[in-house]
């Protein structure tokens, strides 16, 4: 079992524009094209449980429909939702609103993935909340080959000891390269 942030993030270390929207990264070139059509698949069934933050919530709910709609929700795993306010979330979809501590939480996650990895879908804070309490082992970058200048970052935290570990990199087409790393523990 590993908890890790997977996500996009542009050279310059957003993973989503000043607008809070990440319509900059379905602009790229299509997965097909680079070759990244298998990526996701690969990665999301090893997963078990995830984990975001409430703008990423509001963003998917705002760009698929899911509030109206549960069917457009796309994950059928246990997911936690960590917001500072109530959220609406649809009848039938395990999703669960929590706030606080990431480490009872993060608990939870381990038991209901059941064996399979933990899925910190973002956003960069709340990831860092996570490895700020030891519990973070992975972070995989699919680094797209676009400079946003502003926006939400990455991972706001100074990690500088113990350093993260590449462990794999990956090219996809021209527009994306994969970077796999380990985090080191002290």
């Amino acid at each position: 079992m590993t908890t890790q942030y997977y996500t996009a993030t542009s050279i310059d270390g957003f993973i989503a524009d000043a607008d809070h929207s990440l319509e900059w990264l379905f602009q790229l070139d299509d997965p097909e094209a680079t070759g990244m059509q298998d990526e996701y698949p690969r990665f999301i069934a090893d997963v078990g449980a995830l984990a975001m933050g409430s703008t990423t919530y509001r963003w998917l709910a705002d760009h698929t429909g899911f509030l109206d709609d549960p069917t457009q929700w796309e994950y059928t795993l246990p997911t936690w939702v960590f917001s500072s306010r109530d959220l609406p979330v649809p009848d039938g979809l395990d999703i669960r609103v929590v706030s606080g501590d990431v480490r009872p939480v993060h608990a939870a996650m381990v038991e209901a993935a059941a064996g399979k990895n933990v899925w910190l879908v973002g956003g960069g804070e709340l990831v860092g909340q996570f490895h700020d309490a030891g519990l973070l082992d992975e972070v995989v970058l699919g680094v797209a080959s676009v400079f946003l200048g502003s926006g939400a970052p990455l991972l706001p935290r100074r990690i500088t000891a113990p350093s993260l570990e590449l462990v794999e990199t990956r090219q996809y087409g021209g527009a994306f390269v994969s970077l796999r790393y380990r985090v080191r523990r002290s």
